[in-house]
């Protein structure tokens, strides 16, 4: 599947959001906040029309959780027939992809170094393998990384980082089994993205 490899803060700077997509940034590097290219920072001046900020934050959440149009789309038709707000379906719907997951878990750094994880067979879900990225987990899943895989330096750091600051308070860790459980859906407050899926929603309602 194709897939953006560009620089990703320009993106962000694009957007006009921290959407987290790199773990560390360069030490003393500010992020410029204006949009990029020479006239980045006249742009700025101009006023954004309500289909550009609905457009603005259907972009957001694809590049923040590494899906491209089709995909989002098949997303959102299915979150629209789901009971309940269309908005929160649809952020369940992206939260409860393997890489997003192993990402929430603790087990990876970014969700692209979760993509990339998943993709080369380091997980299995309820004891069997799986390299999909786009596998959605169920509530009860138990989410295990493969021995040797334990090992790698950026796993451990990630692994650790999570330990110490708190996973995503839905999932619960098994810190000496390497394994994580999705116990139950998060809401649209505990999932904290800078993304409004209200917007979203209004997008492809027009």
């Amino acid at each position: 599947m194709a897939r953006y490899r560009g620089p990703v803060c320009r993106l962000q700077r694009r957007l006009g959001a921290d959407l987290s997509l790199k773990r560390f940034r360069a030490y003393g590097k500010k992020e410029r906040e204006y949009p990029p290219g020479q006239h980045g920072n006249r742009r700025m001046r101009g006023r954004i029309s309500d289909y550009g900020v609905q457009l603005q934050e259907k972009q957001k959440a694809k590049l923040l959780y590494g899906v491209l149009e089709r995909q989002f789309r098949t997303y959102y038709h299915k979150a629209s027939k789901m009971r309940g707000a269309t908005g929160e379906n649809l952020l369940q719907l992206l939260e409860k992809r393997l890489d997003n997951s192993v990402f929430r878990m603790g087990f990876a750094m970014t969700r692209a170094h979760a993509r990339q994880l998943v993709r080369h067979g380091h997980f299995s879900v309820n004891g069997k393998k799986v390299d999909i990225p786009s596998f959605q987990v169920k509530v009860g899943d138990i989410v295990e990384m493969n021995e040797k895989s334990r090992e790698a330096p950026n796993v451990q750091l990630a692994w650790n980082m999570a330990a110490s600051s708190g996973s995503a308070e839905w999932i619960s860790r098994n810190k000496e089994a390497f394994s994580a459980v999705l116990e139950r859906l998060p809401t649209v407050e505990e999932i904290k993205i800078p993304v409004k899926e209200n917007l979203i929603v209004e997008f492809y309602s027009r």
